[in-house]
């Protein structure tokens, strides 16, 4: 197991492609009403962390990351790190499960989970870049950090911390309007 810097995980609130099932990868959703109660949620819990710990915040470039940062940070100030985007899912992106079902009706069968569809996207990034790239901001982090970014991101990160193999992590819950604490090997969602 790695010893990485105590992390608090965000993920963005629900967006519109979301709420329609709708792959967004690194395309562009707007946060719905629900999306901004739960980024207004998470600045509640983030609130004492900031004032306590005052950690760096990193966020990820991609819109619905931004839209929830600012209001789950309260006017904190944050770094925008390109490492954080979401997994680029490739010809999916853009395309509800049923269309990708009715398309490409074999890699829809074999996906078990979002992280094997998204993966297996044509002419997306893949698993083992993806799983470089979460890993290398990892690496990068040299104090306790505050990170805003995205589901299957976050699974990725949580699954390394934790030690956790490829079921394991793709199996885990990509919650929203909740925080994620990462520290020691082990994780906490503050709800």
């Amino acid at each position: 197991m790695n010893d990485f810097p105590k992390i608090w995980f965000l993920r963005h609130g629900e967006t519109e492609w979301n709420a329609e099932g709708r792959i967004q990868g690194q395309m562009e959703s707007d946060l719905t009403e629900r999306g901004i109660a739960q980024a207004h949620h998470q600045a509640e819990l983030v609130r004492p962390i900031l004032q306590r710990e005052a950690p760096p915040c990193l966020v990820s470039p991609l819109r619905r990351a931004q839209q929830t940062a600012k209001i789950a940070l309260g006017g904190a100030a944050f770094d925008t790190d390109p490492r954080l985007a979401e997994v680029q899912a490739g010809v999916f992106q853009g395309l509800t499960r049923a269309e990708i079902a009715a398309t490409y009706p074999e890699i829809h069968a074999r996906a078990q989970t979002n992280l094997d569809l998204f993966c297996a996207a044509p002419e997306g990034e893949g698993y083992a870049t993806f799983h470089a790239r979460v890993l290398t901001l990892l690496q990068a982090l040299k104090a306790p950090t505050l990170i805003v970014a995205h589901g299957l991101w976050g699974q990725v990160m949580r699954g390394i911390i934790c030690g956790l193999d490829y079921d394991e992590l793709a199996d885990l819950p990509n919650e929203q309007g909740c925080v994620y604490r990462l520290e020691n090997g082990c994780e906490t969602a503050l709800r």
